[in-house]
């Protein structure tokens, strides 16, 4: 089944609804998934509006919060497990988001259930070269970073 919805745009359904579409990221063409959560009537909480709605409107300037909150999330994980005393080539020394970035891959918006969290709530899920199998997430609560982690946190 496939919608047009006014504010996603084109959805179709699969479990879920969802959207494959390119957005800009830090200067890049990213193409993505947007995750709609929603019933297969095609009918989403205002809530979900308002949280996607002022993800796009505050972009660009999200973005470099991801990117600090990305960073210092990776290098405490790589502390955590030891890799700031011994080497490991999945977990190389950054110092800078720019380093960063060749190392995530943007791949997912997910627009929650509007009733979970009292905030606006949205995921943003990517891939990471130093955990291909959990991959990134980040949760955002009223668009500001909330928790990085495995892509699951976003999901």
């Amino acid at each position: 089944m496939i919608i047009n919805d006014s504010v996603f745009g084109e959805l179709e359904y699969n479990y879920g609804w969802v959207r494959y579409t390119t957005i800009e990221f830090c200067g890049e063409e990213a193409e993505i998934a947007l995750m709609v959560k929603g019933e297969e009537d095609g009918k989403f909480d205002e809530e979900q509006y308002i949280a996607y709605k002022l993800l796009v409107q505050n972009w660009k300037q999200l973005q470099q919060d991801f990117l600090q909150a990305i960073l210092d999330y990776y290098k405490q994980e790589r502390q955590e497990l030891g890799y700031d005393i011994e080497v490991n080539e999945d977990y190389p020394l950054i110092e800078s988001t720019n380093q960063l970035l060749e190392m995530i891959t943007l791949v997912g918006i997910v627009v929650p259930y509007g009733d979970i969290y009292k905030e606006r709530d949205i995921g943003i899920t990517f891939d990471c070269t130093w955990d291909m199998e959990n991959g990134l997430g980040i949760r955002l609560l009223n668009e500001r970073v909330n928790e990085v982690g495995y892509q699951d946190i976003a999901i």
